[in-house]
């Protein structure tokens, strides 16, 4: 027998990275319970159940990719989990007193992003991630569990947030800049 080849994935396993997602929207509810408990924004179960989920993102992607089984549920389903389950842990650990309001800015340009989805594709944009915004995702993810296991004014956790941040608004333009040229007046 030789050796099974990227395409040939059995099909329940070429369910496996839309399940990861799945999980990831499921473990949301978890997260904000965790945290909502938590005294003052500090939470080892609660950053547990955060980086789980900011793991099978990087597992259901590259399994989609390397078995190519990208679906249009994963193309929309993955990049929103991540954005709930970050614009989650941004607003509790803000109102936690974790983050300054500056950060409420990554919730916001969700928001935005979100908004303008729609209309966009609509008018021929074709969404897909970009390096930019998946790094700043990366950056975040662990910025934000590290902010959630350290002790308040622990100051090395936010300048990996505000990398992250600062990552996200590049992705940002990027989006805008290729939305510009892509959608049809």
């Amino acid at each position: 027998m030789g050796r099974m080849s990227a395409r040939a994935v059995p099909a329940p396993l070429a369910q496996l990275p839309n399940a990861l997602t799945v999980l990831r929207l499921l473990l949301i509810p978890l997260y904000i319970a965790l945290i909502v408990v938590a005294a003052g924004g500090r939470s080892w179960p609660a950053a547990i159940v955060f980086g789980v989920a900011g793991v099978t993102d990087q597992i259901d992607g590259f399994l989609a990719r390397r078995w190519h089984v990208e679906s249009q549920f994963g193309k929309i389903a993955d990049p929103l989990a991540d954005r709930l389950m970050i614009d989650a842990a941004v607003i509790l650990l803000w109102n936690a007193g974790r983050l300054p309001w500056a950060a409420l800015a990554i919730p916001l340009r969700d928001v935005l992003l979100l908004a303008g989805y729609k209309p966009a594709v609509a008018r021929g944009y074709t969404f897909e991630v970009n390096f930019l915004g998946k790094t700043a995702t990366w950056l975040l993810y662990a910025a934000l569990a590290f902010v959630m296991v350290t002790h308040k004014g622990a100051d090395w956790p936010l300048w990996i947030f505000w990398a992250g941040f600062a990552l996200a608004g590049a992705a940002l333009a990027q989006y805008l800049w290729k939305a510009r040229r892509e959608v049809r007046v």
